[in-house]
Parts: structure tokens; C-alpha cells; sequence
């Protein structure tokens, strides 16, 4: 990931990489996966998640989904 990666839409600050917390409320269940690589702006703080680690993502929540959790919490290094 670059370590600066333009402008935010959102308010013209710099995005640059750094990490967020994804969350997914599916109804019957939540899924909270911490420190996922993104690049975020340093004015307003909104994240980007490239294409990749929104795959991954996917793949975490739909694994959820399947065994039925409640509730999920996970650190990407973990799940990466």
C-alpha cells in the first residue's frame, strides 16, 4: 500500500496508509475485525479499503455467517 495515496474526497485532506476496525452488522449476528490495512484520511479520518483486504473481509464474514456466530471479533494479523 502506498504510503500516501491522494486526496479525500470527502475533505480534500491526504489519505495515507495506515489501519481501521471493519465492522458488519448482519442482523443475527456482528463481526468486528480490528486493525485492517486501509488508507485513511489524516484531516477527517474516513477509511478506504482496497479491493484485496475487502476480499478478505468477505471471506471473514461469510465464515461467520456460516458457522452462525453471535458475535465475531478479530485482529487482522490473526486472520490475514
Amino acid at each position: 500500500m502506498p504510503e500516501h495515496a491522494g486526496k479525500c474526497p470527502l475533505c480534500g485532506g491526504v489519505k495515507s496508509a495506515g489501519n481501521t476496525t471493519f465492522t458488519a452488522d448482519m442482523n443475527a449476528s456482528v463481526v468486528v475485525v480490528r486493525e485492517v490495512p486501509a488508507l485513511v484520511c489524516e484531516q477527517c479520518g474516513e477509511a478506504w479499503i482496497q479491493d484485496a483486504v475487502a476480499a478478505k473481509l468477505e471471506a471473514i464474514v461469510n465464515d461467520a455467517r456460516n458457522k452462525h456466530t453471535l458475535v465475531e471479533v478479530a485482529q487482522w494479523q490473526d486472520v490475514a
